[in-house]
């Protein structure tokens, strides 16, 4: 299984949202075709079709637990949950 199918099942499976990488997260996102815009610590992504926006930030080498759910959500929402 290729690490990013391990993520979004990781991400999917929402069993520890706190112990998710920043860094598989955020490569996640990429490999989804979201772009990446940083400003200071947020990391913002978008992508065309996608309304919402995902605020990313780094508590130390795990992303904050809070936007994983959101993420979570919104892969569900816009059927991105299947894609790679």
């Amino acid at each position: 299984m290729a690490r990013s199918e391990r993520i979004l099942k990781e991400v999917l499976g929402g069993g520890s949202d706190a112990n998710v990488r920043f860094d598989d997260l955020c490569n996640l996102l990429s490999s989804l075709g979201f772009e990446q815009r940083t400003r200071g610590s947020p990391h913002l992504f978008s992508r065309s079709g996608v309304v919402e926006r995902v605020n990313l930030q780094r508590d130390g080498s795990h992303a904050t637990p809070y936007p994983v759910p959101q993420v979570r959500r919104i892969l569900l929402k816009s059927g991105l949950a299947g894609e790679e």
